[in-house]
């Protein structure tokens, strides 16, 4: 989509970026308490089948036309793959081994890695310099957490670290694939038809590796995954839609340091799980990393040192 000078982060924006922040970060929090009694590739399953029906409603709602094209199904359930099958299995696999938090943080390197990706597959988002750095930062944040160990001892908590980051590395393949492939359908139904595309791809996978799902589930466990499915699933397409028409891609793009905080004081008030001062460091090292990638700091870095050298810029 593209992204005039119009397209502003106001109150209402911003508001819901709070929301869709909270939303994000709430399922590194509904999976930890999930994987109680669920293996990680049932909860896939679940966050994505539950959330069918809710967005099929707003799709009959709004009167978006369901495509009949064999091509766009196809496309949808590669970008099932990459953006939901891929990356939910991998996060929620890492989270039976580090806290949310931390899985979070990591997670939060996403917007490096599809910068970089899309400059290098995407000709009209070329490579640049500060997306280079901002993506070295990126690493940088994450070998920091990881610590010099990650080199010499290979255990499960480092390999459960890097299957986070391979989720963040499927997310920039499907922004990608989602560009190329789907941008000329309503970005709802793309939501909805990538979900169905997901679960079709779950379903065979789950009933292989983890067998048929189990339904004799506790309270909790029920409502974490219902609330995946309905507000980290359902409700985060709606709000990230609506604030990509309203405020444009780059001002999206701050709800990923939004989602560490979140995910972070979940875990911190009902999981007991506290997060140590290299993850912060790390994390602070990704922050920066995120803003360079943005480019909104350093343009007004520089525009502070143009005013107050007297230069004048257009």
């Amino acid at each position: 989509m593209p992204e005039g000078p119009s397209l502003t982060l106001d109150l209402k924006s911003t508001i819901m970026l709070i929301l869709l922040a909270a939303v994000w970060g709430g399922s590194f929090f509904f999976s930890e308490v999930a994987l109680t009694e669920v293996p990680p590739l049932t909860i896939t399953l679940h966050r994505v089948f539950w959330a069918i029906p809710i967005l099929a409603l707003i799709v009959f709602f709004k009167g978006i036309a369901i495509p009949r094209s064999l091509r766009v199904w196809g496309a949808y359930m590669v970008m099932g793959a990459l953006n939901n099958a891929i990356p939910f299995s991998l996060i929620f696999w890492g989270q039976t081994q580090i806290d949310s938090g931390l899985a979070s943080i990591l997670n939060g390197t996403t917007a490096m890695f599809a910068a970089l990706v899309a400059g290098l597959l995407l000709p009209d988002e070329p490579l640049t310099t500060k997306k280079i750095f901002g993506a070295a930062l990126g690493v940088a944040g994450v070998a920091f957490i990881m610590g010099p160990s990650a080199l010499t001892n290979f255990n499960p908590s480092n390999l459960a670290q890097l299957a986070v980051l391979g989720a963040t590395v499927s997310y920039a393949f499907a922004g990608v694939w989602g560009k190329t492939a789907l941008a000329g359908q309503p970005p709802l139904m793309n939501a909805f038809g990538m979900l169905i595309g997901s679960t079709v791809l779950m379903v065979p996978i789950v009933f292989v590796f983890d067998g048929p799902p189990d339904f004799a589930l506790s309270i909790p466990v029920w409502g974490a995954l219902i609330g995946m499915a309905a507000l980290s699933t359902a409700l985060a397409y709606v709000l990230y839609f609506t604030i990509l028409g309203r405020a444009g891609a780059s001002n999206l793009l701050l709800v990923t340091l939004l989602i560490p905080p979140f995910a972070i004081g979940l875990g911190a008030l009902f999981l007991g799980e506290k997060m140590e001062l290299d993850a912060w460091i790390g994390f602070a090292i990704i922050g920066l990393g995120f803003a360079v990638t943005d480019g909104r700091l350093l343009s007004f870095w520089s525009r502070k040192m143009s005013t107050g050298t007297g230069v004048s810029r257009p």
